[in-house]
Formats: structure tokens, sequence, C-alpha cells
């Protein structure tokens, strides 16, 4: 089958590595020509060292590469998800399967990425988001992976199962595309408060509780919004949520330990080189925790150590002191 990747960063060429292995025709496409320049001379992608390209990945700068291609996958920072759809739109094949694999939910509109993507293209493509606890890193390197396809469209869900699955990538179906979405794009707000536990010294029980309680908001805005509770106990739901506050792999946890250890968020954020989504989806999802009327609170926390300058230690000790809950809504009805 042939198929673009579009987004050359970690995951985009992981998948593409991925894709390639399976006997598939693969272009990887870059935003700048540096650098699909630079991944051709060097063979490698900075990102993911000693993880060699094969000559056989097509790579490209030239959206043009799309026209042939009967899947498409978006793997941008989730801020460029619009834009790189809007310029893949005309070259698409007709029926094109296109398939998110950004985490995130757009700022200002809210809206989860398939259904950015699905504004921008139009009728006539499918659209799939391809999520769970997958670390470029280690799709990269072959280590076993299982993650979840989600589309209101089951051939093409099923399709995306045929295409990327292999012994150490097992990929599952289902038709919560919002389950699946929010999940992915919300854990990174809890493990950037998961950093900031670690940053302030606290333990396991407060990462812990993070965890645990932050699965809880999570699940409750995904419901109010049309998922599945289940979904938020599977792989786009818990167990992306403990890959991405357990491991130095994920940028926001490490963002997090700098901001818990004193670094100003924004230079924090900064530091880290590459796209922290969940600085920008700790935005999105209190503005819809407050549209929808959602109780959110270690959401609402990370909004204000974020964004309002307030102090980690200050917030732990807000949220510990809350009034008292029952955990859960059913006790005692």
């Amino acid at each position: 089958m042939n198929i673009t990747v579009l987004g050359s960063g970690g995951w985009g060429t992981a998948l593409a590595l991925l894709l390639l292995e399976n006997g598939h025709e693969v272009t990887l496409w870059s935003y700048r020509q540096e650098e699909s320049d630079n991944l051709r001379e060097r063979r490698e992608n900075p990102v993911l060292s000693g993880v060699v390209l094969p000559e056989g990945l097509n790579l490209t700068a030239d959206m043009a590469c799309v026209k042939n291609s009967e899947v498409v996958v978006l793997a941008t920072p989730s801020f460029a998800v619009r834009a790189t759809a809007a310029q893949a739109r005309p070259f698409l094949a007709p029926g094109a399967v296109l398939v998110s694999v950004s985490k995130g939910v757009e700022k200002d509109t809210s809206l989860t990425l398939t259904d950015v993507i699905a504004q921008e293209v139009g009728e006539g493509h499918p659209v799939v988001a391809l999520s769970g606890p997958s670390h470029a890193e280690e799709v990269s390197r072959g280590v076993p992976t299982a993650v979840v396809a989600a589309s209101q469209d089951q051939a093409a869900a099923e399709l995306v199962q045929d295409i990327f699955m292999n012994p150490r990538f097992r990929v599952y179906a289902t038709d919560d595309v919002v389950g699946v979405e929010l999940g992915a794009a919300l854990k990174n707000v809890i493990a950037l408060c998961a950093g900031v536990s670690d940053g302030l010294g606290l333990g396991d029980n407060t990462k812990a509780m993070l965890m645990t309680r932050g699965l809880t908001e999570i699940a409750r805005l995904g419901e109010a919004m049309g998922g599945r509770k289940e979904t938020f106990a599977g792989l786009a739901g818990i167990g992306d949520l403990i890959v991405t506050c357990t491991s130095m792999h994920s940028r926001n946890r490490r963002c997090g330990i700098a901001i818990g250890k004193g670094t100003p968020p924004q230079q924090a954020v900064k530091e880290v080189g590459m796209v922290v989504e969940g600085y920008y989806a700790a935005a999105n999802a209190k503005a819809l925790a407050d549209k929808l009327g959602v109780e959110m609170p270690i959401t609402a926390a990370a909004y204000q150590v974020l964004y309002e300058g307030k102090d980690p230690k200050t917030v732990v000790v807000e949220l510990m002191t809350r009034d008292k809950k029952h955990e859960s809504e059913e006790s005692w009805v």
C-alpha cells in the first residue's frame, strides 16, 4: 500500500519505519526542505539516535507526495494539524484514509484533532485516531507496543489495524473517537503534574494520587463530551497515562520536573526543546471544563501554575485541603 507520513519528528519517523517494515511503500514528509535534506544525508533522525533510516524510505518536503497515497498519516504537533491538513487537501486521492497520530485539542476551537482534519479535508475521507502508550524511542527500536485505532468508520479502523500491526506492534479497534482523543490529549496535563510532583520531591504516593484522580477527571470530561467511561480504562486512557507519567522519554514529565525544581513554566517548555503538548492542553482542558461545568481540580491547578504563576507548593496544599468527597459519585446513592 502507498502511504505518506506527514511530519518527520520522532513519532512520524518511528511510524514510517514501522510501515516500511510491514512492506508498504512509505514517504516521510518534512515541513522544511532543510529537515528533509538532513534526514537524507545523515540517515538518522536526531531524536531517535542510533536508528538508521533505510534507503527504501522516501524523504521529501513536497506536499504533492500525497497524490497517490491510499493512507495519509498526520504526525505533526497538534498546533500544526489544521494547516497541514489544509495543505494536503488539494492533493488527496479520492477516498484516501487519514490517520491522526498527534495528541492534543485545538487551541481556540477546543476541537479534537480528527474533527479538525475532517473540517479541513471535507467529506469522502475517513479519519482514524491512532493512540496509546507508545514512545517513539521504543517503537523505533522494536519494543512490544499496543495502541488503539478509533473511527466511526469501522472499515477504516480495521484498515489501520491491518497496515500497522506486526509481531511487535498490536492495534485494537474502537468507535469511541472522543474517548480515545481526549485520553490522549489530557493525560499530558497529568504527566506535567506528575513531573512537578517529582521535581518537588513528593514521592510515589503523590504521583499515584495524581494519576488516579487525574484519570477520574479526564473520564468525567470525556463522558460529558460523549465518550465512554470504559475507554479511559483502556490503552488510550490509563495505558497512555501510566507511560507518560512515569517515563523520562516523556517531555511533559521532564518539563514538569523542571517546573517543580523552580524553573518558570515558559522557560521549562523552551528548555525541553520539543513541543510540550501538556502545556497547551491544560488551557484547552480548562476551557472545556468551564464550558461544560465539569469539575477538574487537578487540571485547574495545573492551569494556575502554568499560566497564572502560582507556586506549585501552594497548589498542592490547596488540592489536599479541598472539601471532603466520596471517591465514587455513586457511593450511598
